[in-house]
């Protein structure tokens, strides 16, 4: 797989086009912190802008999107429909409130951010029909492990374009990326940093970026893209808004790909999805 910039895109199984790199704005703060990121964003060339309802800044985003100069069909936004609307079966309110705060015509990806027992197939039927309205392009899920994959699959008209999981170093998830990639259902990494902690200090990745030249965090973002899974860092500041887009000018070794992946230790920074419990 090749990238050669911050607006390459993947091919998602109904034909769209989504952004190998974008930014995600959890905990980006309010509505106005999280304008002032996403413009900063779209100014450094990002092309993709991931939020959530939950995440409390749709209309931060939407504002930045907006009044960004660049044209709406060049930008791809992805909101997700939160657990207590899926759960009181509120999905079509849900995403007309997102489109709201967003302030915009259509969303290009719509996520079930979280399976619910016993809600897994009705909430794809209402994602379906969402998309067959056209204020949605791609509907996807995030955190759908294999189970929660087989039952949807089993009821499903349209194939998820997007399986947004927890992806990182040492959370590979092997098994599960192999069976989206036979399916065409795109991976798409969150928290590919593991929140900025331990995993920036691992040495085998601290030794791979001294020979390229590049910080951990560079060659981590490098290792989505050049292994096919769309990635989604978050960052506040400039620098590293700047740092985190700078992975197209150079390309890992078949040996550190194996290094990194030797790295596999099956170790959460986030909630598991088998045990969703909010």
């Amino acid at each position: 797989m090749t990238a050669l910039s911050l607006q390459a895109t993947t091919t998602l199984n109904n034909g769209a086009q989504m952004p190998w790199l974008g930014l995600g704005v959890w905990q980006a703060g309010d509505d106005a912190a999280t304008e002032r990121i996403v413009r900063q964003a779209i100014e450094l060339g990002y092309r993709s802008i991931d939020t959530a309802r939950i995440y409390g800044n749709e209309r931060g985003v939407g504002r930045a999107i907006r009044d960004s100069g660049v044209r709406r069909e060049e930008l791809f936004v992805t909101t997700k429909v939160w657990t207590d609307d899926i759960r009181a079966g509120r999905v079509p309110a849900a995403f007309d409130r997102s489109l709201e705060l967003l302030g915009l015509e259509y969303v290009d990806l719509y996520l079930v951010h979280w399976e619910i027992p016993g809600r897994i197939t009705s909430t794809w039927r209402a994602m379906e029909a969402l998309l067959r309205g056209g204020r949605v392009k791609t509907i996807g899920v995030s955190n759908h492990l294999r189970p929660h994959l087989d039952e949807l699959l089993a009821a499903a008209h349209v194939v998820p374009a997007v399986n947004q999981l927890e992806f990182h170093p040492y959370l590979q998830s092997r098994p599960l990326v192999d069976f989206c990639r036979g399916r065409k259902i795109q991976v798409e990494a969150w928290s590919p940093l593991m929140q900025a902690g331990s995993l920036l200090q691992d040495r085998t990745l601290q030794e791979i970026a001294r020979r390229h030249g590049k910080s951990v965090a560079q060659v981590i973002l490098r290792w989505d893209v050049q292994g096919g899974v769309v990635t989604i860092p978050k960052s506040a500041h400039p620098r590293r808004l700047a740092e985190n887009a700078g992975v197209f000018d150079f390309a890992l070794t078949a040996e550190d790909m194996k290094a990194i992946a030797a790295l596999d230790r099956d170790r959460r920074s986030g909630a598991d999805p088998a045990d969703v419990r909010f």
